[in-house]
Parts: structure tokens; sequence; C-alpha cells
């Protein structure tokens, strides 16, 4: 590994006016990607990152590389590792929400092309729910010692607001209808390579 090259973050407007010059790389869920990304960007989820290293770091040295997601977090995540690996990237700031909430246009695969899914987000406001609810349920209806199901919850909650990172999220997006499949990930590293 070499020196570790700081990540840069653009704002939508200093994105949008470099966006033919840049490779842009989605760091979210294929579910995620599929619901609208920016024009041009490579779906490579964050967990999929290490595997794609030679081919960011060829993309890195032909020219400059932005990583995008929801809102920043998973897209700084995967900055700071590839500076680890001594690949100079940016980082979009507020992500794709940002970017939509300033008006740019996000591209949508046609309906044949996308598997309907919910948000990493989304997915782990109603897993969190659930649990919450069914600790309650139990802990009134069966033991009031399954009540710690719920303040588990609560308190990972909160842990994951204070790090900015999320357990349930990283779990969740190991499920099968978030991961890519294997095929998809080999064209977007065949077409990384061809950029």
């Amino acid at each position: 590994m070499t020196n570790s090259p700081a990540p840069v973050t653009l704002g939508t407007d200093q994105a949008r006016t470099r966006l033919h010059e840049l490779t842009v790389i989605d760091v979210r869920t294929p579910a995620e990607y599929a619901s609208g990304h920016l024009p041009g960007a490579l779906n490579i989820p964050v967990d999929h990152i290490r595997r794609a290293l030679p081919e960011i770091r060829d993309a890195a040295e032909r020219g400059d590389v932005l990583v995008v997601c929801a809102s920043g977090a998973r897209s700084e995540n995967a900055c700071r590792l590839l500076a680890a690996h001594g690949i100079a990237t940016a980082t979009l700031a507020g992500g794709t929400g940002a970017w939509a909430a300033e008006g740019h246009d996000l591209h949508t695969p046609a309906a044949c092309d996308t598997r309907a899914g919910w948000s990493i987000e989304r997915q782990v406001r109603f897993t969190a729910g659930t649990m919450v609810l069914l600790g309650l349920a139990l802990g009134l209806l069966v033991h009031p010692a399954l009540l710690l199901i719920s303040a588990g919850i609560a308190g990972g909650l909160v842990f994951s607001a204070l790090t900015n990172t999320c357990g349930m999220a990283v779990m969740l997006g190991k499920l099968p209808h978030n991961r890519p499949r294997a095929a998809d990930l080999d064209a977007t590293l065949a077409a990384l390579r061809n950029r």
C-alpha cells in the first residue's frame, strides 16, 4: 500500500459540471441503484469495492473517480478504503439524495433491467421497527425479560447515529436481494476497464 491520498468532497454543482470527465461509481445496493443514479454511474456495492480495486485503480490513473451513495456515508467509507490502497477519489456531498434535491437528473434503467426493492435505509427502518414491536409484544405476552430485544435495538440505533455506521444495514446488505448478480458485477467491472 502507498500513501493514503485524502478523499475530496465535491458539491452537486461541481460534480454536475465535471460529470462528463468523471468515472462515477455508485456504492449502493443494486435495488437502490436501480431506483435512480447519476447518469453514467457504474454500480459496485460498497462490500464489493475490494474485489474491484484493480479496475478502480486503473480508472483513477486515467482520470478522476467520484464515489456516490444515498447520503454520502457509504461513499466516504469507500473513499477511505480506496485511499488506504493509494487510490485517490472524491465523494459527492449529500449523495444522490442531494443530487436529486438540487433538481439534477437521475438515470433509471428500463423496467425489465431492474429488480424491485427498497432502499437499504428503508429496510433498516422496517427491520428495526418490527424488532422493537416484536420485543414489546413478547415482553408483555411471554416474559418481561424479552423487552431487552427492544432495548437492544434502541441502543443499536443510538450507536449507529453516534458513529455514522449501521451494522444492521451491513447485515441486510448481505441478503440475496441486495447483492448484485455475479454476471452484473462482472459486466460492471468490464465496463470500468473499458472506460
